[in-house]
């Protein structure tokens, strides 16, 4: 591995660190700010962290991150905010899934590293959006690339709303080419459809995997890009709808809701799969799940 790469590696994972700390801050003033309704006699919710470690099957240190989650605040029901670099060697199953998607030498080198940043978050009240968002790079002995992106998830849909998530999302896709949001858009109505459900599981954003166009510079200017675009696009969103008054059926359909989220995160998500199989801790790697959930 050559020093520049090294370098690249260091490079991502402060970024991914740096991102998460921005979010972190931004979630909290919003906790600090005084909410009407139901929640309003909560205290401002803070974040609890946790470090994180990834085992390899010989018991040695493989790498771990931060795991930051909030529970019970006045906008957020349950929000994680995690980070990890983790590296070692690849087990069968995530060798066989690599060489699926055409990452080539997994058969004589599996090692690999990975570093990246996953949010989730899960809303008290009904009308603010639940949302997702995860940047990471990922390195092997014969490839390297980018991944990512973000998606709102609506129990109770409001098109402006949708709009304005949208529209972040191309203003920051655009100055890497006007091809790559209409792309990366379909990219995320195909990931996060739920086909037991025959539906999606929210109303979209943006999604890349595998990204490498061979010049590292520009692929992950992208991807900080894809980052930058979260805060900006989801925090009006909670802005505008947390004091929104709600009904006990407005509660009843965000628990349903809920539920297409976690099938979603526990049959089909790409990187819940991976932490599992890789030894990543199971609590980081399952804070996608909402605190509360229910089925019809």
């Amino acid at each position: 591995m050559s020093d520049a790469m090294d370098q690249q590696k260091a490079t991502s994972s402060a970024w991914f660190k740096t991102l998460r700390d921005e979010i972190v801050g931004a979630f909290e003033a919003l906790e600090d700010r005084q909410t009407a309704g139901p929640t309003a006699h909560l205290p401002a919710g803070r974040f609890e962290v946790t470090e994180t470690t990834r085992t390899s099957d010989d018991g040695s240190d493989a790498g771990g991150g931060l795991m930051s989650v909030m529970r019970g605040g006045r906008v957020f029901e349950k929000v994680g905010v995690n980070i990890s670099t983790v590296y070692g060697q690849l087990g069968a199953a995530a060798q066989k899934a690599m060489a699926a998607r055409g990452v080539p030498g997994m058969e004589t080198d599996p090692r690999f590293w990975a570093s990246g940043i996953s949010l989730v978050a899960h809303m008290q009240n009904p009308h603010a959006p639940a949302v997702h968002m995860n940047t990471r790079m990922f390195w092997t002995p014969h490839a390297w690339w980018f991944g990512g992106g973000s998606d709102l998830n609506p129990c109770i849909e409001y098109a402006e709303d949708t709009a304005h998530f949208h529209d972040t999302q191309r203003s920051h896709l655009d100055p890497h080419g006007t091809d790559l949001y209409p792309r990366l858009k379909d990219w995320a109505d195909e990931y996060f459809y739920i086909p037991h459900r025959n539906r999606a599981r929210g109303v979209g954003g943006i999604f890349m995997d595998d990204h490498c166009t061979g010049d590292w510079d520009a692929d992950f200017a992208l991807t900080q890009d894809i980052g930058r675009a979260f805060l900006p696009a989801y925090l009006p969103l909670v802005d505008k709808r947390r004091d929104t008054v709600w009904s006990e059926a407005d509660k009843d359909a965000q628990l349903v809701h809920r539920g297409l989220y976690a099938e979603y995160n526990l049959v089909y998500d790409r990187g819940t799969k991976f932490g599992l199989t890789t030894g990543h801790d199971a609590n980081a790697v399952l804070m996608s799940l909402p605190p509360m959930a229910k089925w019809i």
